[in-house]
């Protein structure tokens, strides 16, 4: 069994609005065993809507859809799957009189519009709408079921699951599908691959699948069973062989971000950090002072962004930053040092860079950042030159910042 969702409606495509009821039906359509293969938006179109509804049915024994459901103009949801199965529409009495005793419980007279919300299809049957005025419906074609769904979430996400869910899991014949994420930080995407890829591809079940973004590589396993410990046990077994591969660069497999474990090691081993940033200008120390109760770990950060700064501020020798330049591994060194003793702090860290557009030369280029470390973490500095735009470049430091902050709080190799 696979499903295919398709989100309607016109306002979808237009930014700055998003689709989240994708993610909730993805989520709960896996919980019971049902792989979600295709996620699709369409306008508010007739033509386009019937396209898309056959697309479906013809890739998904499962296709489920959301919005068009109201009873405008421009709500064509019934009309084009009705057009894409085949099948007509029927409006239904009974449900005609319960939508009027609706409106006139709230003292209100029902539009003549409002009736096309009792349309259903040939065969098919209503799904109970508590919050709201259209119904949704489903029909069993040709080994395809057909699920519509109003599109509010208010109004689906509790029909899907008083009304849905039973129907699907039926149908999903008991199977389960659980997924872990492992979570890699300052590590290449082909770097990351071309040390699991030998691994995964020896599984079919799980299936694994590689996302890279800047800083971060996450390996996506799915497995398929017929129970929750089979299932957590085949992930188990292709987890420990990619623990294997990449020896102690695996940070997070509970869904924690690196700023949350990072925070949690500081904590457990009582140590306290100063910060000193200057390309990142303060963006390490709001990551950090994101987590919950930050102030057990994070003394200070200073912006020290001007040569000024890093020498009134932190005590970096004016000669050092002549002789080898602001961006230096050298003055990076006594960035962290300088924080870190005038703090009084276990730990220190600096970090300097050219995060662009402009600045750059073909000695020290846009992108090159050096992050060091200073104190009970151990003391080490970090060269990286970063691609990408100024946002881009200054999130990958304070990423890489992190990374050898949990290597060194652990007593890893740099």
């Amino acid at each position: 069994m696979r499903a295919e969702l398709i989100a309607i409606g016109s306002e979808l495509l237009i930014p700055p609005r998003s689709e989240t009821n994708g993610t909730f039906l993805t989520s709960r359509l896996r919980d019971i065993g049902i792989p979600v293969i295709a996620r699709v938006i369409v306008a508010d179109d007739l033509e386009a809507l019937t396209q898309a509804f056959r697309n479906a049915l013809a890739r998904a024994e499962i296709v489920i859809a959301t919005g068009g459901l109201g009873p405008t103009e421009d709500d064509l949801t019934r009309e084009a799957a009705a057009a894409a199965l085949g099948i007509g529409l029927q409006r239904d009495a009974g449900y005609l009189e319960a939508l009027a005793a609706r409106f006139s419980r709230y003292g209100r007279t029902m539009a003549k519009v409002n009736e096309k919300q009792a349309d259903l299809f040939e065969g098919g049957a209503f799904l109970k709408n508590p919050r709201g005025s259209a119904p949704g419906q489903y029909v069993e074609r040709g080994g395809r079921l057909l699920v519509l769904l109003p599109g509010p979430p208010v109004e689906m996400e509790p029909m899907f699951d008083s009304e849905v869910l039973a129907l699907l899991r039926s149908r999903a014949g008991g199977r389960v599908l659980r997924r872990r994420v492992l979570k890699i930080a300052s590590m290449s995407e082909s770097d990351v691959e071309q040390a699991v890829a030998p691994v995964y591809k020896t599984f079919q079940n799980p299936q694994t699948t590689i996302l890279g973004s800047p800083g971060q590589v996450e390996l996506h396993l799915v497995a398929e069973a017929a129970s929750e410990s089979e299932a957590a046990e085949r992930i188990e077994s292709l987890a420990t062989c990619l623990r294997e591969a990449l020896p102690t660069r695996i940070y997070s497999e509970d869904g924690r971000d690196l700023t949350q474990v990072v925070a949690e090691l500081l904590v457990e081993r009582g140590h306290v950090l100063a910060l000193a940033e200057s390309c990142t200008a303060g963006l390490l120390a709001s990551r950090l002072a994101s987590v919950p109760g930050a102030s057990r770990f994070l003394d200070r950060g200073v912006v020290t962004y001007s040569n000024r700064a890093k020498v009134e501020m932190l005590g970096v020798d004016e000669a050092l930053i002549a002789r080898h330049g602001a961006v230096s591994e050298e003055v990076a060194r006594a960035m962290a040092e300088g924080v870190r003793q005038r703090a009084g702090t276990a730990v220190g860290i600096g970090i300097t860079g050219i995060a662009g557009p402009d600045g750059g030369t073909p000695e020290k280029p846009v992108g090159l950042v050096y992050v060091a470390l200073a104190g009970s973490a151990g003391d080490r500095v970090r060269r990286a030159v970063f691609p990408g735009e100024r946002d881009r470049v200054r999130f990958q430091a304070s990423q890489l910042a992190l990374e050898m902050l949990r290597r060194g709080l652990l007593g890893l190799a740099p």
